[in-house]
């Protein structure tokens, strides 16, 4: 069998990762009982083995009932149990690096004045900074783990937004926006019902989606598609695309094909009676009172993601509208182009960083790695008279499971 030289590369980042670290669990492990050890050890070596192997073969085996959740969990585990070694390997090198300064220090000592007797030997491995690093290693592998379980925890963020310049007859509409389904990453069906049926609970007048539908591909919507049709609102539901939903993140067969896949997740957008807005606007009419709704495709400040979306175009014919609402997949959009050109947008509603599924969000506290690279990253943000509102993802990418941040459906009502 040939394996790609990549792959080969990561197999050997993996095997010395866990050379490494086994050498801190001898440490620790110094004064344990033989059989205690015995069996510590040989987990490690089992653990190390099965994640090779199905790094290399997991996604070519063919096991009869296979449940679709058990690869992605399991590839989830290693990638976890891996980042736990990371750091627990910083801890390592600090402790090994301070070892080689003192032994290169006592040996250049020796060498400058020889009439002392210093012995060389390399000092011995800190007890405490292994105990540390494989302490902090221990406790985010299993937070993670415990991340698996709130994959599916929606909950239900009410938020009030004030404007003076709202027209009369859309005081107290009430908005359900949600975004990031990521329907590759949903198998548990039934729990995603679940948080469907919490979105109609809201009684919403109007719903919104901000993109990405799907991780790459049009067909993770077939067993889907008809329990998103049940998302309905008086007003209509709006959608727009996200970065994922273009495939551009899978190698297809053609241009071609992937154009095909791009047009069949229009459809289903028709299908499931949502609205996708393509760089274009509509007027959304309330109580003889209307406003101005714009939708763009993805469009991004940063160099990682793509720019298809067209505001000169979505903009125009919206002279007339006292309030206008942007739906755009992402939050970047806000800074780069929103704010100094669009000053009549007052609400932009976007997604697309899911609050990086890990972080703190509670009550005077909230912070999360990816704030560090989106400024606007989770939650309602304001600049004069214009707001931004970042919905943390009702789906998940990669990691099944989040850390403090929570999948969410957002309820908006202005007044």
């Amino acid at each position: 069998m040939h394996l790609p030289i990549r792959t080969i590369a990561i197999v050997i980042i993996m095997l010395l990762t866990d050379w490494y670290v086994f050498q801190a669990v001898k440490v620790v492990a110094n004064n344990t009982h033989k059989k205690i050890k015995g069996l510590v050890f040989n987990g490690l070596r089992i653990i190390s083995g099965f994640s090779v192997f199905f790094f290399i073969f997991g996604n070519k085996l063919h096991i009869e009932k296979w449940n679709a959740d058990v690869n992605t969990y399991i590839y989830a585990t290693i990638f976890i149990l891996f980042i736990a070694k990371i750091i627990a390997l910083v801890f390592l090198i600090l402790d090994d690096t301070q070892r080689l300064l003192f032994w290169g220090g006592r040996k250049l000592v020796k060498t400058v004045n020889k009439s002392q007797d210093i012995t060389q030997p390399m000092l011995s491995r800190s007890t405490f900074m292994s105990w540390i690093g494989l302490g902090l290693g221990s406790s985010l592998s299993g937070t993670m783990m415990y991340g698996f379980s709130n994959m599916y925890r929606y909950r239900v963020e009410k938020i009030t937004l004030s404007y003076p310049n709202l027209p009369i007859g859309f005081k107290g509409l009430k908005i359900v926006h949600i975004s990031d389904i990521h329907s590759g990453s949903l198998t548990n069906h039934e729990a995603v019902a679940k948080g469907v049926q919490m979105i109609l609970d809201c009684k919403p007048d109007i719903i919104f989606f901000t993109g990405d539908l799907v991780n790459n591909e049009a067909d993770e919507m077939k067993q889907l598609k008809v329990l998103f049709s049940t998302v309905k609102a008086p007003l209509g539901v709006f959608s727009t695309l996200g970065n994922h939903d273009y495939g551009d993140y899978k190698k297809w067969n053609s241009p071609e094909a992937k154009i095909e896949n791009l047009e069949t997740l229009k459809v289903i957008h028709a299908e499931m009676g949502w609205r996708l807005l393509m760089n274009e606007h509509v007027e959304v009419e309330k109580n003889g009172s209307k406003l101005a709704l714009l939708g763009i495709e993805n469009w991004s400040a940063t160099s990682n993601f793509p720019k298809y979306g067209k505001m000169k175009e979505a903009i125009v014919g919206t002279e007339q509208y006292p309030f206008k609402i942007l739906l755009s997949h992402d939050p970047s959009h806000w800074n780069a182009e929103i704010l100094p050109s669009y000053s009549d947008i007052h609400l932009m509603l976007s997604g697309h960083t899911h609050g990086m599924q890990f972080g703190v969000d509670i009550p005077g506290i909230r912070w999360s790695p990816i704030q560090y690279y989106y400024k606007q990253w989770a939650g309602l943000y304001q600049s004069g008279n214009q707001k931004l509102y970042v919905n943390r993802g009702f789906g998940c990418i990669g990691y099944p499971g989040r850390v403090g941040i929570l999948p969410e459906i957002t309820l908006i009502e202005l007044i």
